[in-house]
């Protein structure tokens, strides 16, 4: 079951979207299931989720008030790398929409209002192609760690971060201590 978070300012489009994908499954790969879907209105308190939740895609919403999608996009593919990222807008902005291909890698950029049986056939097309990029990177990764080229930490720490964002980064303290809250790394 694939996990999805989307992040629009508007309650009702997040109410919308949560409806159509609750009872609507979604194909990818050939396979028919459920997506869990995450809403925010806040893109911060959307990405203080991700730092902790695996997505396989996020979808955001181009104009909102305190972060546009393309700056909300950039700072959420820094936790989740390997998301697979989509734009949802009113607006034509052509130059926005160019950015957000350039600078965060959207796969899609989906118009309001939507169509239901199509913006669902897009999830699920995001979602195939995620899955195929996913397993050509880790294809890539067995032949380099075959051939030397990649520790055997490494392929495992790639391996448990893309399971558990977060879970690598360690935060040390001072004496050498492991610090659990980020917040103690600003005391002296």
């Amino acid at each position: 079951m694939d996990r999805v978070m989307i992040v629009d300012d508007d309650e009702s489009i997040l109410n919308a979207l949560r409806r159509l994908l609750h009872i609507t499954p979604c194909l990818s790969g050939g396979k028919l299931f459920k997506l869990t879907v995450d809403t925010f209105s806040s893109p911060e308190a959307a990405l203080e989720k991700a730092r902790h939740t695996a997505y396989a895609l996020v979808i955001s919403d181009y104009r909102m008030p305190t972060m546009n999608g393309v700056q909300f996009l950039k700072k959420f593919r820094d936790i989740q790398p390997d998301a697979a990222r989509l734009i949802l807008s009113g607006y034509a902005d052509l130059n926005g929409l160019i950015r957000a291909i350039n600078d965060v890698g959207i796969v899609r950029f989906v118009s309001k209002p939507w169509n239901d049986y199509e913006f669902v056939s897009t999830l699920g097309q995001v979602l195939a192609l995620r899955e195929l990029t996913l397993e050509n990177q880790r294809l890539a990764d067995e032949m380099r760690l075959s051939k030397g080229d990649l520790s055997p930490e490494e392929f495992e720490r790639k391996r448990l971060e893309e399971a558990e964002p977060g879970i690598t980064k360690v935060h040390w303290g001072p004496d050498g201590s492991v610090l659990l809250d980020e917040s103690l790394l600003d005391r002296p």
